[in-house]
């Protein structure tokens, strides 16, 4: 890892870092690192030479920073991966939902072309949508907006599905667009269906990226979904059910989750103040039949899924692409959760000629 990457790779870190009991400990050869940190102004990090005794998410850190030897990381390093940086490229604002809740939102591309809002997994760093928004900026203007709650201090707004679809409107409005193509992926899918059965006239358009739909008997969950939410249930009743609940969770995490990924897709998992919040969040979207909202759909939609997709059933897309008047189904062989997360090429392709195609 050279020095821009490595000063990449910590400033990606930052939610994950801020999450975390500090100082978090990472298994590093380079003893600079916590000095490096703070000159970055991250929490606190302390170097240790094995993950010996480290959580696991300490051990997520340390084997995305993957440092065997020091890196000689100068100001020009700093400036460079700064400007490089997600948080330079898109223009952070912070939006308040109608409830008072404080939503951190970020903007990228030409307020003047065609507005696209993403609506994220549930519970993931905006970074991680950073793969789709880069592409789809180009020609778009491109929206996204981090959970409320589980990305500020203090919370004690809503957590039902109408509140989270409230958070859609409120960062339209706030940068006032009367409408947006909305592109929601997992359970960010099915707030984009509700949002667009309930104020139609704000989407143009819609897609639906391997959602995580229910639709009573239409829709058969996978093994991994019907887990997830039996453990988010217990999760959801308090703060000591979350606790006891946290390393199970945490652990079944880190083993399905890449490298590369893992310091982003573990973040709403890593204390349990955190994940009772989120399985309170993730839990009202999980449990909520579509059925009654897909007539209201009269929006030209994108279904996509896969044929092996483990993570969110494949039958569930069938379903609602079945339910919608205008809708387009879109399998492919292969894909899930982590391929939507990775922005892979192909995916992003899909949308791009998809958002821009006229009827």
């Amino acid at each position: 890892m050279n020095p821009v990457e490595l000063v990449r790779a910590l400033l990606a870190a930052g939610p994950l870092l801020s999450a975390l009991p500090q100082p978090v400990r990472v298994r590093s050869g380079d003893p600079g690192l916590g000095a490096l940190a703070e000159r970055l102004g991250l929490p606190p990090i302390t170097p240790v030479g094995d993950v010996d005794g480290l959580g696991p998410f300490e051990r997520v850190l340390s084997a995305y920073l993957d440092l065997a030897e020091p890196v000689a990381v100068s100001a020009a390093d700093v400036e460079a991966a700064r400007a490089q940086d997600f948080d330079a490229w898109a223009s952070r604002v912070v939006v308040r939902a109608p409830d008072g809740a404080e939503l951190p939102a970020y903007a990228a591309g030409d307020r003047t072309k065609p507005a696209v809002v993403i609506v994220p997994a549930p519970g993931m760093p905006a970074r991680l949508c950073e793969g789709w928004m880069r592409p789809l900026a180009r020609d778009h203007f491109v929206l996204v907006w981090e959970t409320r709650g589980l990305f500020t201090d203090h919370f004690t707004g809503a957590v039902d599905v109408p509140a989270q679809v409230d958070d859609l409107f409120a960062l339209l409005d706030h940068f006032e667009l009367d409408q947006a193509h909305v592109l929601g992926l997992c359970g960010g899918a099915v707030l984009g269906v509700v949002a667009a059965a309930r104020e139609p006239e704000r989407v143009s358009s819609l897609s639906l990226w391997h959602g995580d739909f229910d639709l009573g008997d239409e829709s058969p969950k996978t093994d991994h979904q019907r887990n997830l939410q039996a453990l988010m249930a217990m999760a959801a009743r308090g703060t000591d059910k979350a606790a006891g609940v946290h390393a199970v969770l945490a652990h079944t995490m880190l083993g399905v989750t890449p490298p590369r990924l893992a310091h982003l897709v573990v973040y709403p998992y890593a204390t349990p103040e955190l994940l009772h919040l989120y399985c309170r969040l993730n839990g009202e979207i999980m449990a909520t039949d579509l059925r009654p909202y897909l007539p209201d759909v009269p929006h030209r939609t994108l279904v996509v899924t896969s044929e092996d997709d483990e993570t969110a059933h494949p039958a569930g897309s069938h379903a609602v692409a079945g339910r919608l008047a205008d809708a387009t189904l879109h399998v492919t062989a292969h894909g899930d959760h982590l391929s939507l997360f990775r922005a892979e090429e192909h995916l992003v392709e899909l949308a791009v000629r998809f958002i821009d195609a006229r009827t």
